[in-house]
């Protein structure tokens, strides 16, 4: 907690009288009023930003919790070398950003990059994945995905935590394994899918901040992979325009919150749902 408050919310909020300046970091802040948000309001990069990453988090979250969840009900159970799978699993997320972008930058290379050539052996051939703008978004959500490490091991704690006694009597009921998944695993372990659905959003709107740089490092192509924290970024530290970027962060907390309340109103109805089938 003190670790937040310190490291996220006070930066945060001593951020916030800069976004109403002109600074440049070299000069003293100049009150520059609303005019940084009006520019927002105006600024077709951004608006590009804000657009790519919205389609970002409604492709990578879905994708990412059902492949975590996925992985989970495989590992949950007890059956010799489960301890080392999950560590598998887990890996990816401890290792450092610059590591795994070098990796990547491997795997991606069209010309002998190992993913194109597996391709090329399915009679598939591989995009440039750099190069095409939406090979270029793949890529990040890709590279994205490899990461799911915690959001693996909250699943699998979650299911864990699933009584047997309704496992046991869905047995006896005769219920069959999707069906298990469906009327039991689910129901019991939604609000931990929802405590993941919020923190990834949170996380992802913030960290596709190397993946951007990997694949583009301007953006692009075409600034498909212009990203709001790389947006942010590049005034703030090549453009020198740090109230600029103070808005923008800003209004990325904004966006954030936006996107958790309608998430959170979505899944208050999918749980209402599952109560009208099970009464």
């Amino acid at each position: 907690m003190v670790g937040l408050l310190v490291l996220t919310i006070l930066p945060a909020l001593a951020g916030l009288p800069l976004a109403f300046t002109r600074y440049n970091a070299i000069e003293r802040p100049v009150w520059h009023g609303l005019q940084n948000f009006t520019e927002l309001a105006g600024d077709d990069i951004f608006r590009i930003a804000v657009q790519n990453s919205l389609v970002f988090i409604a492709i990578s979250i879905p994708l990412r919790i059902v492949a975590a969840l996925g992985l989970s009900l495989l590992l949950s159970g007890r059956f010799r070398g489960v301890g080392l799978y999950r560590a598998a699993v887990y890996l990816p997320t401890v290792v450092p950003d610059i590591a795994w972008a070098v990796v990547w930058l491997w795997v991606l290379n069209p010309l002998y990059g190992p993913l194109n050539q597996l391709l090329a052996v399915a009679g598939v051939a591989g995009p440039a994945w750099t190069v095409e703008e939406n090979s270029a978004r793949a890529a990040i959500i890709l590279m994205m995905g490899w990461q799911i490490g915690e959001t693996f091991v909250i699943c699998l704690a979650g299911l864990q935590d699933v009584p047997g006694e309704l496992l046991d009597q869905s047995a006896v009921d005769g219920a069959g394994p999707w069906q298990t998944f469906r009327s039991v695993l689910l129901p019991s372990i939604a609000p931990v899918l929802l405590i993941v659905m919020f923190r990834d959003t949170i996380a992802s709107l913030q960290t596709n901040f190397v993946p951007a740089l990997i694949v583009g490092r301007d953006g692009g192509p075409n600034y498909a992979t212009t990203y709001l924290p790389l947006y942010i970024y590049r005034n703030a530290f090549d453009y020198l325009r740090f109230g600029y970027a103070a808005a923008m962060t800003w209004s990325l907390i904004g966006l954030t919150g936006v996107v958790v309340y309608l998430q959170y109103r979505v899944a208050v109805h999918w749980r209402m749902g599952f109560r009208d089938a099970e009464v």
